[in-house]
């Protein structure tokens, strides 16, 4: 991986927006995790991650133009997002990072974006 270019610009468009498929078909039949993602589609639940994730990897600040500023902590408190809910969301971005047809590394650079903020999420034992 080039050291000017950002994670997003290795993955692109087409493999984020798989991730993001892949992903949420596993959560919105978690156990775990599918009761956290009831109140809003399942259309705008994926979008907002498209755009956020787009930015956050260092790519368009799509979520911004979108959505405004994103305030990731503060829209999620309305949850109790514990512990074992923080290792069940990384545990699928995992096992859907390791489907898509790229590099080990950038899988792992990858990879590496999501546990601090998963971390950051987390909000109750």
């Amino acid at each position: 991986m080039s050291d000017t270019k950002t994670i997003y610009d290795h993955l692109g468009d087409e493999r984020l927006l798989q991730l993001i498929r892949i992903f949420y078909a596993k959560v919105f039949v978690n156990p775990v995790l599918s009761p956290l993602f009831d109140e809003t589609t399942k259309e705008t639940i994926m979008d907002k991650q498209y755009c956020f994730l787009s930015q956050y990897l260092g790519g368009p600040f799509r979520y911004n133009e979108k959505y405004g500023v994103p305030r990731m902590r503060q829209s999620h408190m309305k949850h109790a997002i514990t512990p074992k809910h923080r290792d069940e969301w990384l545990k699928l971005m995992k096992e859907s990072i390791e489907t898509l047809d790229c590099d080990e590394k950038l899988k792992i650079a990858l990879y590496n974006c999501f546990p601090m903020m998963a971390e950051h999420m987390t909000n109750s034992e």
